[in-house]
This record gives C-alpha cells, structure tokens and sequence, in this order.
C-alpha cells in the first residue's frame, strides 16, 4: 500500500458469532493501521453474515449503496422471551405442538409487502437520545413507536413440527426491519409466542454471503478492497469535462441539462474516475459527496468479493 495515498473502498465481511458490528470495526482498524473505518448495518453478536466495511473516505458513500437485505432465520414456536431471540431471558413458554406449517404460512400473509414493526426493546433505536437497550438494561420502560418496514419476500425453507416447533425462514426486506421482532409478531400472531433462534445475512448492501471475507483473510498486504465506482453501479452516471468537474468540485451551482432524475448520481470525469455522488435539488445539480483525490486504488477494481448483479432498491440495524 502507498502511504502517499489515501486507502479508500470496501469489504464484505462475514461477521462472525459472539462479535459484534463494532468488534469487527475496530479489527479491521487494527488491520489495516486506518482510523477512518464504519459499517453499513448493524448485526447482533448472535447473528452472522454479511457486514459491509468502509474504509477511508468510502465510509461517505456507505448511505448511497443499496438499502435491500436478505437473511435466512430460525424461529422457535412457543417460547418468548426479553429480547425476542434465545440469547434473552425467558418470559413464557407454552405448548405449541397444534401449530401446522399452513397455519405459519397463513400468518405470513400478514407481513408480506410490509407492516407496522415494533422495534425490541433491546435494540439501537434512539428515542430522545437513548438507546433502547439502555434504557431497558435500566429498567426504563417507555412507548417504542411502531416504523414502516418493507418486506419483499418471505419464504419457508424449513418446517420442524413438535411441543416448540422450529421454522426457517428467507426474508428479503428493506432497512431497518428487525427479524427478531418478525419472530415474536409471528409467534404472536400464532397465539403461542416467538423467538430468534440463529440468523444469517446473506445479502447487504449490494454485498452477498457467497462472496463475503472472513476476518482471518483480511491482511493489507493482500486484501482486495472493492472500488467505490464497483459498490455504487446500481446508481445513474454522469461525466464532467474538466472544467465543469472542477467547478462541481469546489461546489459551485449548476445546471445540467442530461440530469433530470432526483436520484443520486454518480458523478465521474471523463477517464471514468469517481469523484462524488451529485444530486438534483431545485433544478441545481448539487454535490452531496465530493472525494478527495489521489486516493488509492491499486488495490480495488476486483469483482472477486461482490456480486456484480443487483436487485432494485428497497442501510442500519439487523435488520
């Protein structure tokens, strides 16, 4: 690596069970000697999978990837706990060894395209200021308005029938939803309780399982870090001549009469090069990202860790 320039791209990283988000930030500080590193979407310790890291000044563009995940979860019927997954304390259980895998599909209806969620009480939330897991790790109890999220998809991969029945699910769905809550509504819905047993991501920001890193494989002498330009082909492109990028640079106002869309742009000079994400507001084409230059991409541009196609958008929380 150069040391003249500045590191700058992602990883997809398989989070491993027992660390959490921050853990694995803060390995991957260590590894590559770089303070500026973020992820894009927390993950609970008990869940593993898909975490997108940014370093450098990539960790900018972490809002501008695909907001979509995917995950494959095992549910417990019959059993509801504090959390809402088999790491909390155990509230109730009962008998649910009537339930039949067409009464779970029947209740799966209810959540396909999307519903009012509940986040659980042990979440990163904020409400005023507070995280929800500390204020309930207090004994603070207060009203968790519900939040819109979208679900694309839900599918049963798995049946297991007895006095706890177990489910597998596959849910595609938009950011923000929490699988744990899905587990305790499902098992509400159900009459007999819910709760998260094991949770995988298997997609994230563009970012899929198949192709994800583990912290043992990352070392800076032989990592490939994923280009900004790679992560973000999902949005439109638009090139500058010279001057133009310049001026859009140093952020001044402009009109462009090829951008008519208010999504956001990829705004590249005329060898390609990434300078920044533009957006339309106002009829004035504005920088919302503008990177630095002489970044280092010796080490990106390698489609090896990512999977070059992408669904439609649908980005923080396990969720």
């Amino acid at each position: 690596m150069n040391n003249r320039l500045q590191l700058s791209g992602f990883l997809n990283l398989n989070k491993p069970e027992g660390f959490t988000s921050h853990d694995c930030v803060a390995k991957v500080r260590r590894i590559f000697r770089l303070k500026r590193v973020g992820h894009g979407g927390t993950l609970d310790p008990m869940a593993t999978g898909v975490l997108p890291i940014a370093l450098g000044s990539a960790t900018r563009l972490l809002p501008y990837l695909p907001t979509e995940k995917a995950y494959r979860g095992v549910i417990q019927l019959g059993l509801v706990t504090d959390t809402d997954d088999i790491t909390g304390t155990i509230i109730s259980q009962a008998n649910a060894s009537e339930i039949t895998q067409a009464q779970v599909r029947q209740r799966l209806d209810i959540f396909q395209k999307g519903y009012d969620q509940l986040p659980p009480a042990y979440s990163a939330v904020q409400i005023e200021g507070k995280r929800l897991y500390q204020l309930a790790r207090n004994g603070q109890r207060i009203d968790i308005p519900t939040r819109w999220v979208d679900i694309f998809n839900l599918e049963v991969l798995a049946w297991q029938p007895g006095p706890t029945p177990t489910l597998e699910l596959s849910i595609r769905c938009g950011p923000g939803t929490y699988i744990r809550a899905i587990a305790r509504d499902l098992g509400a819905a159900l009459g007999v309780g819910g709760t998260l047993v094991s949770l995988v991501r298997t997609k994230s920001c563009g970012f899929e399982l198949v192709n994800a890193l583990t912290l043992g494989d990352l070392s800076p002498e032989s990592t490939t870090l994923i280009s900004p330009g790679l992560a973000l082909q999902h949005l439109p492109a638009i090139k500058l001549d010279s001057e133009i990028a310049k001026r859009w640079c140093c952020g001044q106002k402009m009109a462009i009469e090829t951008v008519n869309l208010t999504t956001p742009y990829q705004v590249l000079d005329q060898a390609g090069t990434l300078l920044g994400i533009g957006q339309l507001e106002d009829d004035i084409f504005r920088a919302k990202v503008v990177l630095p230059s002489h970044i280092d991409h010796s080490m990106d541009n390698n489609a090896s860790t990512r999977n070059n196609s992408h669904d439609p958008p649908a980005d923080d929380l396990s969720r």
